[in-house]
């Protein structure tokens, strides 16, 4: 199963937008808001086997609402 699959979002805490999970050139894992862009930490991973791991660490960061926004302008 694709990994992407794996894990279910919560909506974004801040404007209840859809989370989506993304991985950054293989080497983390975060989760932005399509709505405002809002976004989690990056997960890092240094392994293949560590892969799977960050990107459930950055889905679970997200649903419990630790989550970082930018304002507009900022």
């Amino acid at each position: 199963m694709e990994i992407y699959k794996k894990f279910e979002l919560e909506d974004c805490p801040f404007c209840g937008g859809a989370g989506l999970l993304e991985e950054e050139n293989d080497w983390c894992w975060y989760v932005t808001c399509v709505d405002c862009g809002s976004q989690t930490a990056p997960i890092e991973y240094r392994r293949a086997e560590d892969r799977e791991g960050a990107a459930g660490k950055a889905a679970n960061l997200w649903n419990l609402g630790k989550v970082i926004r930018s304002d507009l302008g900022e």
